[in-house]
């Protein structure tokens, strides 16, 4: 990082040259706030910039957790207040447009929860794969009241069609590895044994071949799939008036009390305790 006075929650590492991997590392619960997306941004300058590069691997250096969702106990501000980066969307929907649209490939490597934050990287990343067993994916803001900020209503009914897309948003529900690969959410869920291996042996294997034929590769599979700027915006613009109102203050309260943010029961089955808000 660039400041030595912050501790680093994103952590690049060169395997080699032509293949990176960022540690999403902010224990306990590696909770996405203002200081991660100035971190992450900064990695994200190098992926585009380098011209060796050519795969990233996201990963978790926090047991249980790949990346979890905001922190809600930092001040919005901090947030909101970041300026717009190269696209013209605000901060972390910036950071998620570039990474899928960068000539580089991105493969997300889900051990742990991929709660909000961490499922709108993994669906920003080109491929993702999931530990069978201890996987777990969720949209889960609807539960309290909230819009998703980082456009999984743009991308969702691309990768597994409408109904199913509603499925995972509307029913705010934790989501395992084969029930996600079955969907589509991400292209496969293996046994956590073996998942480390085969995510390293496809990145070697991507990162020995030409990379302009990769990138003009990736750049057509863009123009073909992704949804338009302006609906990652508009969910962005959602999700901040979503936080104000006084239904999801209030539904935030009451999770709060039950544990949420706090190492435990909570966020280990966010999706239950969701699910219990309303009744």
């Amino acid at each position: 990082m660039n400041s030595t006075s912050k501790v680093a929650q994103v952590r690049l590492t060169r395997q080699s040259p032509s293949y990176w991997r960022v540690i999403f590392d902010h224990p306990p619960l590696n909770l996405m706030g203002p200081e991660f997306v100035v971190q992450f941004k900064e990695i994200m300058t190098e992926l585009e910039t380098n011209e060796q590069v050519k795969v990233v691997v996201f990963e978790s250096a926090v047991e249980g957790f790949f990346l979890n969702h905001s922190d809600f106990l930092a001040k919005l501000e901090d947030l909101t207040g970041l300026p717009q980066g190269p696209t013209g969307l605000e901060a972390w929907p910036d950071i998620l447009v570039r990474l899928t649209r960068a000539p580089v490939v991105s493969i997300a490597l889900i051990r742990g929860r991929a709660t909000g934050n961490g499922s709108e990287i993994a669906l920003a990343c080109d491929m993702s794969f999931a530990s069978r067993e201890k996987a777990v994916l969720s949209q889960w803001e609807v539960g309290v009241g909230l819009v998703a900020g980082g456009g999984p209503m743009a991308r969702l009914p691309r990768l597994m069609g409408r109904g199913r897309a509603l499925e995972v948003l509307l029913g705010a529900d934790d989501i395992r590895g084969d029930q996600a690969a079955s969907y589509g959410y991400v292209n496969q869920s293996l046994p956590d044994a073996e998942l480390d291996d085969f995510v390293d042996a496809l990145a070697n294997r991507i990162s020995s071949f030409d990379k302009w034929a990769i990138a003009n590769t990736k750049r057509l599979v863009n123009a073909a799939s992704l949804p338009p700027d302006v609906e990652i915006a508009a969910g962005w613009e959602a999700c901040m008036t979503s936080i104000m109102r006084p239904a999801a203050q209030e539904r935030l309260k009451t999770l709060l009390k039950r544990g949420f943010h706090k190492p435990g029961d909570a966020e280990d089955r966010l999706g239950s305790y969701v699910g219990e808000l309303g009744r």
